[in-house]
């Protein structure tokens, strides 16, 4: 066996060795990998950050060949276009099959109109450069107009979009992203589809368990952003809460020969979360996703759960005066970074 054999046969081997993400069932019969790559790259003074030098295609190529199948995008993340990049690459080398790769993308606020919703799919579907996606979120149930102020639109007309969107097969799943406990059970009761998934913040530092509980109870599968809470720096600031060397998760760690990051994610997994962690590393790539080896046991889930203190990363306070805002009020909200004034 001459060494150019050698070296495809070791690849394979070790695609083989990454890619064995299990899948759950959605309750409109598809089924979901059970973790998910995030491809947001943050904010700064300018907007939503743009990729540069085709960084999340290539991560995304990457992620492809150690095993990752589901990719989480917005169209706020700028980021749709480079995704659909790899995706084509990969499907022309032979590598993967369209149907093999499962893309989240996301509806934006000032889209919330009914008619507005196809017509944004319909962008996003330009950018990726495919034919469908496999499942549409609605990012938040906040409606806004073009200028950013306010809208009036109730997130049932804007779920009325999205049933539009499936009727017609420019996606596969539809659910939403960012919704409180008594909004999802409005869409749920008032809705003609059920949400297929729920996608909310989810660390150990907020647990969100009533949520998660009641979206599991109607068959909603839930997805986890944020998933290393207090792990890693957030907008440059280290934040209160557990950190990689926390003794509490050093001693899981420990046990099963993982990291305190692999221990995390493991923790959502095991609650039937999919977790949607963010890298740009090959070496993060391939430490997130291998956590499919080992499990939990109640005990460890309840000393990871006694973390939660109800802390949230994700605060748009700015909109907290907006009708639909899903989320606590705070004393001081942030300056909004979408103004236009």
């Amino acid at each position: 066996m001459d060494v150019a054999t050698n070296c495809l046969l070791l690849f394979t081997l070790m695609n083989l060795c990454f890619a064995n993400v299990p899948k759950y069932q959605l309750n409109d019969g598809r089924r979901i990998p059970s973790l998910a790559l995030g491809t947001y790259l943050g904010y700064d003074k300018n907007g939503a950050v743009i990729p540069q030098n085709n960084l999340v295609r290539d991560v995304i190529l990457q992620a492809i060949d150690v095993g990752y199948r589901h990719f989480d995008t917005a169209t706020i993340y700028n980021t749709e276009e480079e995704i659909g990049q790899a995706v084509r690459i990969k499907v022309a080398e032979g590598a993967v099959k369209r149907e093999d790769i499962f893309i989240t993308t996301k509806l934006w606020n000032t889209h919330h109109r009914r008619e507005d919703v196809l017509k944004a799919l319909r962008e996003s579907l330009s950018k990726f450069e495919l034919n469908y996606i496999d499942l549409y979120l609605m990012h938040w149930p906040i409606g806004l107009s073009e200028d950013y102020s306010y809208s009036d639109v109730d997130y049932l007309e804007t779920w009325r979009g999205l049933e539009d969107a499936q009727k017609l097969g420019l996606v596969k799943s539809i659910g939403v992203s960012n919704f409180n406990k008594q909004q999802l059970e409005r869409l749920i009761k008032e809705g003609r589809v059920k949400p297929a998934v729920l996608q909310i913040e989810i660390h150990p530092q907020i647990i969100q368990t009533e949520l998660v509980s009641y979206a599991q109870s109607q068959g909603v599968v839930v997805m986890g952003y944020s998933p290393f809470g207090s792990l890693v720096m957030r907008y440059g600031i280290d934040f209160p809460g557990p950190k990689i060397d926390n003794p509490t998760l050093l001693e899981i760690a420990t046990k099963y020969s993982k990291t305190t990051p692999q221990v995390v994610l493991r923790w959502l997994v095991d609650r039937n979360i999919i977790p949607i962690p963010k890298t740009v590393k090959y070496s993060r790539l391939k430490e997130n996703i291998n956590i499919f080896d080992f499990e939990l046991t109640k005990e460890e889930i309840q000393k990871i759960n006694e973390f939660d203190d109800e802390t949230r990363y994700t605060i748009p306070s700015f909109w907290q005066s907006h009708r639909y805002y899903p989320f606590e009020k705070v004393d001081n909200p942030i300056p909004n970074p979408f103004s236009r004034s």
